[in-house]
């Protein structure tokens, strides 16, 4: 049996008390990978930003909101797990400033200052262990699949990850979707557009394959 921490759903970052900048992640992927992994005899642990849809039973959730809030949740379980899926749509960026309440409307442009929010799967990647991170590459569907899988490869390097699925955004808020799998070793593995759920089960048993490739005696 092996422990994930799967990150999942989207991140909301307030402006004030009501108004926030956010994204149309469904997080129907994170919770096929939360039933992946259990229905394999895996524990599963989501960091869950905010959704509608239910979280899988016998699944460990840590609910959370911001960009911010999630890298603490997962920095926090990270030390139990031996595998990070990690397929949450975080906010690039958060507003410099809160305001409190809700102000009132002024009339023209209003100009609004961002500052980064920390990558948290390249984070993740980099803390210190021997456990498998998986991340996700969501591309636009006009760029094609081709400049897509090339944009995960960069990923995959430049953030330090053992798989990178890539997938086009119109999987968003979709039960279905095309994906490629791209390897540390350079295998591109094209799942042809599936269930999510299906595509869910191989991205688990891949993630767990890796682990135990890895873990000492192939646990």
């Amino acid at each position: 049996m092996v422990a994930i921490l799967i990150t999942a759903g989207p991140t909301r970052e307030y402006l004030d008390d009501v108004r926030f900048l956010g994204n149309a992640s469904s997080g129907r992927m994170g919770c096929a990978l939360a039933e992946a992994a259990l229905a394999l005899g895996h524990d599963a642990t989501m960091v869950l930003g905010p959704v509608e849809v239910t979280p899988p039973a016998g699944a460990t959730v840590l609910p959370v909101v911001s960009a911010l809030d999630m890298l603490a949740a997962a920095d926090g379980a990270l030390e139990r797990h031996q595998i990070v899926i990690a397929a949450a749509a975080v906010a690039d960026w958060r507003p410099a400033r809160r305001q409190a309440g809700k102000p009132a409307r002024q009339p023209g442009a209003m100009t609004l200052e961002l500052v980064p929010n920390p990558d948290v799967v390249a984070t993740l990647a980099a803390r210190p262990g021997s456990r498998v991170v998986v991340g996700f590459a969501l591309e636009s569907v006009s760029a094609g699949m081709a400049a897509a899988v090339a944009r995960g490869r960069r990923k995959l390097h430049d953030k330090r990850l053992d798989l990178c699925v890539v997938n086009l955004h119109d999987a968003i808020g979709s039960d279905a979707g095309e994906f490629v799998l791209c390897h540390g070793d350079g295998r591109d593995e094209a799942l042809p557009r599936c269930d999510k759920a299906s595509a869910a089960a191989r991205i688990v048993a891949a993630a767990v394959d890796l682990w135990r490739a890895r873990a000492p005696g192939g646990v």
